[in-house]
């Protein structure tokens, strides 16, 4: 068996780029959309899942529809919930409880926010209903998860993966037929820096 491919793409760049935006639904950019559909051009897949949050949504449908493809849009496929973070500038936030945040994510999560293991089991269900090649645009922060969960990354291990605005992580799954995952591989990894 061959497994399914799965690719999971970082949205274009939002209208204020560097901001934690986690659920703050700001639109992406005309060029964020022109490039993530110029980085979707070579790759293989059945159907377009997205999050539902607009800077991943638009350019999602987008690329379905020039490509004949579904798109359904699945809000376990959005970022990680920062709460009262969301929409701050990481330098507008108190650096010992950010250093702490970037520590122990489930212990110190986000004032009103998401802890790290939540979004790791939103991401993984999410991971294991796709039977079929995917294009999934995405968060960051999703993806990192996905790693989590596919490979038993840490999350201090996960922060030292970059993903940029339009960056795509390809994968090979094989699902069990039961609704898990029985193997993963990463068969290609651009960061989106090209």
């Amino acid at each position: 068996m061959n497994g399914i491919l799965v690719h999971l793409m970082r949205h274009g760049a939002p209208r204020e780029p560097g901001l934690m935006l986690g659920h703050r639904d700001d639109p992406p950019t005309p060029a964020g959309v022109a490039r993530c559909m110029l980085r979707a051009e070579h790759l293989a897949f059945a159907q377009v899942l997205s999050s539902d949050l607009a800077r991943a949504k638009v350019p999602a449908r987008q690329i379905a529809h020039a490509r004949g493809a579904t798109h359904r849009a699945d809000r376990r496929w959005r970022e990680l919930d920062f709460g009262d973070w969301d929409g701050l500038s990481p330098h507008d936030l108190d650096p010992s409880l950010q250093a702490a945040f970037w520590d122990d994510p489930d212990l110190c999560a986000p004032p009103r926010g998401e802890r790290w293991s939540q979004l790791c089991l939103r991401v993984n269900e999410a991971l294991c209903g796709i039977s079929r090649d995917t294009l999934v645009v995405t968060h960051g922060g999703a993806m990192r998860a996905a790693l989590a969960v596919l490979f038993g990354f840490d999350h201090r291990q996960i922060w030292a993966f970059e993903f940029a605005y339009c960056a795509v992580l390809s994968l090979r799954l094989w699902p069990d037929g039961e609704g898990r995952i029985s193997a993963a591989q990463i068969v290609a990894l651009d960061g989106g820096r090209s």
